[in-house]
């Protein structure tokens, strides 16, 4: 369903990027500039580009777009269920046709309203390909999207044909294929309306960002902070408990770390993976870790000849057995990881979809099963295999020499496994993109929104836009279409369908699920994490 266009990063890599985001090194930080009375101080690293919704697919951003805008849905902050949020209705008789009624008295913080107009441009603006926007590939669902955002050549079109505003505050929405599920992805900040300041003056736009959501920015230093107060003119039940934030950007997480300890910081919520062991005794308590919608993979290249065909499966299959998750997830993440049994996520329970043991035996660690399967695979391709991703972020180097000591221990032989770090993510990404994978990879997955469909179309559907190991499975593509064109818990059911025949055929093999983990203040109150391991910073009160 969705387009080959896409770069696993975006949200494919959100699970690196969110390990990375304030890795950048060279120590440095925010210190301290002073304590403004009623405002959270909250650790923040600069932005990968300026804020906008369709051009910002990062975690620092997405920050700022979660407190600055509000969309069609909203995820709740605890379950994870769309809610609507400037949505009245959104219906269809068909899966395929929508009629989107907007909730009337929302306006934005320049105090100009939010009409149908809002979402209908900013939608067709985040499609055009002119715009280099690089969440273009979320409207690849509305009929029309291959005439604005053609792979190549120029647009044919500068609207989306599905799109149009009906009055002020309706708007209709055509699909190019039916999903029932379409109206659950409209919580995701691509999706959020733009005012006429975006598109009269858009440099200006860019310096001082206007959006509806509860905070509005007041001032943006790079390399030190934003600064953010309370929208008086914000329509949601959600206003924040505070007066404000200031995001302090740092270079280093362990001194904000430090400055956590020293009571410079309010919250953290990117904590050192070497004081994770630590972290709940030196904060006193004040530690979060909680599920998060991440899940850590590594693929194989399909793609290429040694990896194809039944034999292949089989030492795909005990590579996965061959692997101590508890084991690696206990002495390196310290209760922060769990080892995952599908290829989900456990925050997916209430919204449906998430199913423990899914993957049976095959991601349960068996090393004399490991080693009979592997054997009657044929081997490891040449006798050895690789395990490669970026180690210039996160903790990737001590995973992988974690992993390629458990596979050595299983079959004996210390030299059967071997890490092959790559400098830079850029530079990783590029050889993935090029098809120069040989071994083992890692891709980790960050969801977009809290649907079991984001977890496995994007990655598994046969030329996908995130679908790096090259698998392509007619039943597979065939029960996804089906889920699509479901009601919600019939396409829930199909889904589940399709992945076990994922699991069966194990282009990746699931490592595990990751937490989100936060540290905070005595200053603060109401600290807590969404789905997405972002602070829900309109609950936190300052004493």
């Amino acid at each position: 369903m969705r387009g080959a266009t896409r770069v696993t990063g975006a949200v494919g890599c959100a699970a690196i990027v969110l390990a990375a985001a304030g890795c950048g090194g060279g120590g440095g930080g925010g210190g301290d500039t002073g304590t403004q009375d009623g405002v959270v101080r909250a650790f923040w690293t600069d932005p990968q580009n300026p804020i906008e919704p369709a051009n910002t697919n990062e975690v620092q951003g997405g920050k700022v777009l979660d407190m600055t805008f509000r969309g069609l849905k909203r995820y709740d902050p605890d379950t994870g269920k769309a809610e609507n949020a400037v949505a009245e209705s959104i219906e269809t008789s068909d899966q395929r046709n929508f009629t989107v009624k907007l909730e009337k008295g929302w306006k934005f913080s320049d105090g100009t309203p939010v009409t149908a107009k809002s979402f209908v441009d900013a939608w067709n603006y985040g499609a055009l390909v002119t715009n280099k926007q690089v969440n273009s590939y979320f409207f690849e669902y509305i009929e029309g999207y291959e005439d604005v955002h053609p792979e190549k050549g120029k647009p044919k079109a500068k609207k989306l044909s599905g799109l149009k505003a009906e009055d002020k505050h309706t708007f209709t929405v055509k699909l190019n294929q039916k999903f029932s599920l379409w109206p659950e992805t409209l919580g995701y900040a691509a999706y959020a309306p733009l005012p006429e300041k975006f598109f009269e003056d858009h440099d200006g736009w860019l310096e001082k960002p206007v959006g509806n959501g509860p905070y509005k920015v007041d001032s943006y230093t790079k390399g030190q902070s934003m600064k953010l107060s309370r929208n008086g003119k914000y329509a949601g039940p959600d206003k924040p408990k505070n007066k404000g934030v200031e995001l302090k950007v740092y270079t280093d997480q362990n001194t904000g770390y430090t400055d956590l300890q020293a009571g410079n910081l309010d919250v953290v919520d990117e904590l050192p993976a070497a004081q994770l062991k630590n972290a709940k005794k030196d904060l006193d308590g004040r530690y979060i870790n909680q599920p998060a919608g991440i899940l850590q993979t590594v693929s194989l290249p399909l793609y290429k000849k040694q990896w194809k065909g039944e034999k292949a499966l089989l030492v795909r299959r005990g590579l996965s057995m061959a692997i101590n998750r508890e084991e690696v997830t206990e002495k390196i993440y310290h209760g922060t990881r769990k080892p995952a049994t599908d290829l989900t996520s456990p925050v997916l329970k209430a919204a449906g979809g998430y199913k423990a043991g899914l993957c049976g035996e095959t991601c349960t660690y068996n090393p004399k099963k490991a080693r009979q399967l592997i054997k009657q695979g044929g081997g490891l391709p040449g006798g050895k295999i690789t395990l490669t991703s970026n180690v210039d972020t996160g903790s990737h180097q001590q995973w992988m020499e974690a992993v390629c000591n458990s596979i050595n221990d299983t079959l004996g032989k210390s030299s059967a496994c071997s890490v092959n770090p790559v400098p830079t993510f850029g530079e990783f990404r590029k050889n993935i993109a090029g098809k120069k994978m040989k071994g083992l990879f890692r891709t980790g997955w960050q969801m977009d929104y809290p649907l079991i469909q984001n977890f496995l179309q994007p990655l598994y559907y046969t030329d996908a836009s995130s679908n790096d190991s090259g698998y392509s499975s007619s039943t597979v593509d065939k029960l996804m279409d089906e889920a699509n064109a479901a009601q919600e818990s019939a396409a829930i059911a199909k889904f589940q369908e399709a992945e076990k025949q994922v699991l069966r055929d194990l282009p990746a093999i699931p490592l595990w699920y990751q937490n989100g983990n936060a540290g905070y203040s005595d200053r603060v109150s109401g600290v807590r994490l969404n789905p997405f391991s972002v602070p829900v910073f309109t609950d936190i009160k300052v004493k």
